[in-house]
């Protein structure tokens, strides 16, 4: 059932205010994947603070005008789920990882800072770790002294309990 414009037009504003809150744009096409296996990609996308949608190419196109991703438009061809995450990983690793699962789902390009990405360069990008992870091993880094040095003391104070008895 196709939309009337005033529906259309809903539709590109809702997808511009997700652009322009976006780092990161990916593409995938989703050609003869089973309901089941979309609804667990959708998951995994919410999961990960992903806006995902299959959307019309021309309503995609528009939403894009004038945006950092308007280089994107030339890859919006044929039947497309769109990734698009604030967390500039987290497309690119919803979208990736769910391709090694099922074959079904084949990443097409993506948008980072202004630079279109093929799908080699988005599965480069879903490699690199998330925000989330960069900052749990520094906070290990960060304490691991602190650790080892309270370690030190308690193991000084037991052998200076050690004598003394």
């Amino acid at each position: 059932m196709s939309l009337n414009l005033e529906d259309k037009k809903a539709v590109v504003a809702e997808i511009a205010v997700e652009v322009a809150k976006a780092q990161t744009i990916v593409v995938a096409e989703y050609r003869g994947i089973g309901v089941a296996n979309m609804t667990q990609l959708r998951k995994q996308a919410r999961e990960s603070g992903v806006y995902l949608r299959v959307l019309k190419n021309t309503l995609a196109r528009r939403a894009v005008q004038d945006t950092p991703f308007a280089g994107l438009a030339d890859h919006m061809v044929g039947p497309l789920v769109y990734g698009i995450s604030e967390d500039p990983v987290a497309a690119a690793k919803v979208l990736n990882s769910f391709a090694k699962k099922d074959d079904k789902i084949v990443v097409k390009a993506g948008s980072y800072e202004g630079k279109v990405l093929d799908a080699a360069q988005v599965a480069a990008l879903a490699s690199i770790p998330s925000r989330e992870e960069l900052l749990s091993k520094l906070l290990y880094v960060m304490k691991a002294p602190l650790s080892g040095f309270a370690r030190g003391l308690a193991a000084l104070a037991e052998k200076k309990q050690g004598e003394a008895a």
